[in-house]
């Protein structure tokens, strides 16, 4: 396995000075933003797209430090109801996906989005219960009309790339916990998968290292990110998991997402680390760092300590313990 970081959070240091910090914290590989919420800190990518010295000088940078590019972040809306936002995103979906494979990468992080509650809305409209029954309604608009045919004719595209799509489940957006992962691969196709980020399951009361063996079952982890959260139990008690307070809000907040090793410990990210190694997972872990209670710099370096702690960086060795080596050993 490598150790990473999603590049967005070192945009403020710029190209050459992220990459040189990359390095002197023995970072293996970098996630690059490439549009939608990530941003372009780093370059333009359709202009990179155009030119093969600039796609050819980012990889230089890269390689020149030790590291490698693991995927293509544009984590966007491109089926929002809001017409602008929705082409703005689905263009930088696009050249991501067409970009990846030129920078060395087959892999681009998105999430799936999520539409309004019908052909009239403005606004996205994340439906949480079955009940009234027109909430049925929006959920079958919504993945029979939009979701589906999109992320179909995106599976065909990116196929032709050579790409994957890991798809970042994340509450608000339709795609949010392994079953809707699933549901949208099944009808869309094999080219989608997971990044499989255990914060957004935390507090939502799913265990990430089941989540990591079903997906691993099917086939589609594509992308790992490194990222924890913290749950208040005393707020949890009083008003569940469904939070809509500021980040901010550090008392009043049923969870928050933490540095890696401070929301759960070796008891989760050992096992969690062992079940990826379990289904051939050997990609990144690309640290996501959004801890309100620590600077960037300390969490995101606290983080890259830990993991480095629990990380499996070799190959498997032989049971030798077993078989007719254990035998010539006396065992």
């Amino acid at each position: 396995m490598k150790l990473g970081v999603m590049g967005a959070g070192l945009g403020a240091m710029g190209w050459e000075k992220a990459l040189d910090y990359c390095k002197h914290i023995g970072l293996d590989a970098i996630e690059l933003p490439v549009g939608a919420y990530p941003g372009t800190p780093f370059f333009d990518p359709r202009a990179v797209l155009e030119s093969s010295a600039e796609q050819q000088r980012i990889r230089d940078d890269v390689a020149r430090r030790g590291l490698e590019i693991i995927g293509l972040a544009t984590h966007g809306n491109p089926v929002s109801p809001d017409r602008a936002r929705a082409k703005a995103d689905e263009e930088s979906h696009d050249i991501a996906v067409r970009l990846a494979p030129k920078l060395g990468t087959n892999v681009v992080i998105n999430f799936s989005g999520c539409p309004g509650g019908s052909p009239s809305d403005k606004m996205p409209n994340w439906v949480t219960c079955p009940w009234p029954e027109e909430y049925g309604e929006i959920l079958r608009y919504q993945w029979d009309d939009v979701l589906i045919p999109f992320w179909s004719k995106k599976n065909k595209q990116a196929e032709s790339e050579g790409v994957r799509i890991a798809f970042e489940a994340h509450p608000g957006f339709c795609v949010y916990n392994p079953e809707t992962i699933l549901r949208l691969r099944d009808a869309c196709g094999k080219q989608l998968g997971a990044n499989l980020d255990p914060s957004h399951f935390f507090w939502q009361g799913i265990d990430p290292v089941e989540s990591a063996r079903v997906l691993g079952e099917a086939g589609c982890i594509f992308h790992v990110h490194g990222k924890d959260t913290g749950i208040d139990p005393h707020n949890t008690r009083l008003n569940g998991t469904l939070d809509t307070k500021s980040y901010g809000d550090l008392r009043g907040r049923s969870w928050v997402f933490r540095t890696c090793g401070y929301g759960h410990g070796d008891e989760f990210w050992k096992p969690f680390i062992s079940m990826l190694r379990r289904y051939d997972y050997d990609g990144v872990i690309s640290i996501e760092h959004e801890d309100s209670l620590m600077s960037v710099q300390e969490g995101f370096e606290k983080a890259v300590r830990y993991l480095r702690g629990v990380m499996i960086e070799q190959p498997a060795g032989e049971a030798w313990w077993f078989g007719p080596t254990a035998s010539k050993q006396g065992r």
